[in-house]
């Protein structure tokens, strides 16, 4: 069971709804777009960075049992959280509200991580830490903002499609991190 529930934060899953949203936002509002873009990419990014200072340098802290942020943990916090916001956005709901259930699915893949014995509780702590700031950040701008997101029948049915396509799939990210990170390891030391 806390299998299925981690596979919601897989990269094979989210990314591909997170791009599905960034086109939807395009369409609407190019700013809004960037914006997610961009955040997402630090969050991602900062997850990036300590897979490959643990893989391949060897870099963790030990006493809180920190190896790295948790990659599906980040991803099911931000994606899922603005995926709901803008669905309701849309619909003509309350984006927090949605939002609230963007973080209660990034805490239940948090747990599943962890009793999957894929990640310690400080890991998935910044896991979701991470992806509940770039979602919240990204929903902040988005309620401010006047844009009216279009075609929300068609933006579901999309982003159901792929959600339908693309479970239970796994993307070879930590598989590549694991057997490129000590090349850029070697050359900063």
């Amino acid at each position: 069971m806390w299998n299925a529930i981690s596979n919601v934060g897989d990269a094979a899953l989210t990314l591909p709804l997170a791009m599905a949203c960034a086109v939807w936002l395009r369409l609407c509002d190019p700013m809004l777009a960037r914006r997610w873009v961009f955040l997402l990419s630090i969050g991602a990014a900062l997850v990036g960075a300590t897979k490959i200072l643990y893989a391949g340098c060897g870099i963790s802290i030990s006493a809180i049992g920190f190896r790295v942020i948790s990659g599906h943990t980040m991803l099911a916090t931000s994606v899922w959280t603005v995926l709901l916001a803008l669905v309701c956005q849309a619909a003509g709901a309350s984006i927090w509200k949605a939002s609230g259930v963007g973080l209660v699915i990034g805490a239940l893949t948090a747990m599943a991580r962890v009793l999957d014995h894929a990640h310690t509780v400080s890991e998935v702590v910044a896991g979701w830490t991470v992806g509940a700031t770039v979602g919240i950040l990204f929903i902040g701008t988005l309620g401010r903002s006047r844009t009216k997101l279009f075609r929300p029948l068609a933006a579901a049915g999309t982003l159901f499609l792929i959600t339908s396509l693309a479970y239970g799939h796994h993307a070879p990210i930590q598989r590549l991190i694991d057997e490129h990170s000590h090349y850029f390891c070697a050359r900063i030391a």
